[in-house]
């Protein structure tokens, strides 16, 4: 029986290789993940400076719409004011 064992074993070796993690492979792997990192992160960083840049514009366009809105409706007034004065004046 213990030389069936010894047989099994054996195959089992070969049969079955065990890869072992060595210091090349952990290197491999953490240099991997850095190269994909280093592209990974501008591209994050890019994307959310475009966003916050985007949403700054978004918020003058909407101030700048109101300002536009604003200077008609003062203007509209400023030319009715001109207008009672002329026909005042005149009266008087």
């Amino acid at each position: 029986m213990s030389d069936k064992h010894e047989l099994l074993d054996e195959v089992d070796i070969y049969i079955n290789h065990k890869k072992k993690l060595d210091f090349n492979y952990f290197l491999y792997i953490i240099l991997t993940l850095l190269f994909i990192a280093m592209f990974a992160f501008p591209k994050i960083y890019i994307t959310e400076q475009i966003y916050y840049k985007s949403r700054e514009i978004e918020k003058l366009k909407i101030e700048y719409e109101t300002l536009k809105e604003e200077n008609k409706l003062i203007s509209a007034s400023v030319e009715s004011i001109k207008y009672k004065n002329q026909i005042l004046d005149t009266l008087f």
